[in-house]
């Protein structure tokens, strides 16, 4: 690297540093630290969209890969952040002023486990909170997208959007001949025959196949009920659909899995005609404290397009070394 760049990375060290000291002293110190920082006990801001009396209607954006990363970076600072989103939800379920809720979903999927507790929050907030719940898809709302989206009230995608990939995904890669190549000689200790199942070293037997068709097989089938629950579609036409392809909007709209085209203005206005809500005031709620994106996206200015990549790479190695199962619609 280059003078420059390593400036750029010595700074990104200290805001990395400074980051993490502001999170311990909050956690010793929440109360003063949070009033230093200007830091609300929820972890959003509220945002006024559209101003109006009575009713409110919060949206709530699901933006990134839906996964529970155990790492922050600086450079995810603004990203998707599980838990946060699970508590924003939680927020706009419990807020008595808070009468609907637009979940915006720009999202290619992501992991079973994420998904479903997604997916469990909105029928909480539907069935115990007794609040309508619309989406409003945006570029992608792609297989754990969808999955998230299923149990909603009302579903409204833009005509090129991108949904569907119905399906659950498990990947590994082999590198036997290219470490033969090498001359690499991989030794394993294990308990059990099928302790290295989906092992990177060797090939895999005819019976650890069958061992993991029948969880992904088990785990579509979950997939498949949550559609035919949350669309009132019966079970052959959902497998019908869910061959793993993605549809855009229209064709999601022809085949029953979206119940209109529209965008996010869209839906909000359909909320407020549905409920006889015409004086609701719309609310966001963005993600993230301030001086936390605020550092983020100072420190993405100061890399080019290939140093973010590889950093973010790096993130993705650090988040586990092994294959899983995903509800992800991958190009």
């Amino acid at each position: 690297m280059n003078k420059t760049r390593w400036i750029a990375l010595g700074i990104a060290v200290v805001l990395l540093v400074v980051s993490i000291g502001f999170r311990f002293m909050s956690s010793l110190f929440s109360t003063d630290v949070e009033a230093l920082f200007d830091m609300p006990d929820q972890p959003f801001q509220e945002k006024v969209v559209e101003e109006g009396t009575g009713k409110k209607i919060a949206i709530v954006e699901l933006d990134g890969v839906i996964q529970d990363t155990s790492t922050a970076s600086v450079l995810n600072s603004g990203g998707y952040n599980h838990d946060r989103f699970l508590k924003k939800l939680e927020h706009v379920g419990e807020d008595r002023s808070v009468s609907g809720v637009v979940l915006r979903v720009n999202s290619p999927g992501g992991g079973v486990v994420e998904s479903d507790e997604i997916h469990d929050k909105i029928v909480e907030i539907r069935e115990e909170h007794n609040k309508p719940v619309y989406v409003s898809m945006g570029n992608t709302a792609a297989s754990g997208g969808y999955y998230v989206s299923a149990p909603a009230n009302k579903i409204v995608a833009h005509s090129a959007t991108l949904t569907g990939s119905i399906g659950v995904i498990m990947q590994s890669y082999n590198f036997t001949e290219l470490a033969d190549k090498l001359g690499i000689d991989m030794n394993t200790i294990k308990s059990g025959e099928f302790k290295d199942i989906m092992s990177s070293t060797r090939k895999m037997t005819d019976e650890e196949r069958d061992i993991l068709q029948t969880m992904i097989d088990d785990m579509y089938a979950d997939f498949v009920q949550v559609i035919v629950d949350g669309r009132d579609m019966s079970e052959s036409k959902v497998r019908e659909l869910g061959d793993g392809r993605v549809y855009t909007g229209q064709q999601a709209a022809d085949n029953g899995l979206v119940d209109g085209l529209g965008t996010l203005e869209d839906t909000t206005a359909m909320m407020k005609k549905d409920f006889e809500w015409p004086n609701a005031q719309v609310v966001k709620y963005q993600g993230g404290y301030a001086w936390e994106s605020f550092l983020g996206g100072q420190v993405k200015s100061m890399f080019n397009n290939e140093d973010q990549n590889l950093m973010a790479i790096q993130d993705l190695l650090q988040q586990t070394d092994g294959p899983r199962a995903m509800y992800l619609y991958s190009k």
